[in-house]
């Protein structure tokens, strides 16, 4: 139904800073919660942040990056960003972009769950 396309990733060294961007197709992306979440190897798949619907006004994040990380959404270009800042070695991971038509931002950060991923893009931190 929506398609999800990540871009962004790259090796950066501790410290630095990257933007991973996410495409939604679809003529109603305003009305979608959005989100990331990540997964490292050999780890479950873990939330790292989300966003309401429409405006965008609340903002979610796991306790992890919590003053590091900041997620937006443009509504007019159907993209969602994710600035991520003073990043460190246990940052890397494969970040997927997640959409959801029905739960809140709210609820995609309780339950740790969504409808809609993209195929992800890779983060890697050197120490």
């Amino acid at each position: 139904q929506v398609q999800l396309v990540e871009s962004g990733g790259g090796l950066v060294q501790a410290g630095g800073s990257l933007r991973l961007s996410c495409a939604a197709s679809g003529r109603t992306f305003s009305l979608y919660a959005m989100g990331w979440f990540r997964q490292a190897p050999g780890k479950e798949r873990d939330f790292v942040a989300a966003i309401s619907w429409s405006g965008g006004s609340t903002t979610y994040y796991a306790d992890s990056v919590q003053g590091r990380f900041s997620i937006s959404r443009d509504n007019a270009k159907n993209m969602v960003y994710l600035q991520m800042n003073s990043l460190k070695p246990e940052d890397t991971a494969v970040y997927y972009c997640a959409a959801d038509r029905f739960r809140t931002a709210q609820n995609m950060y309780v339950q740790r769950n969504a409808n809609h991923w993209g195929q992800g893009t890779q983060v890697t931190v050197s120490s």
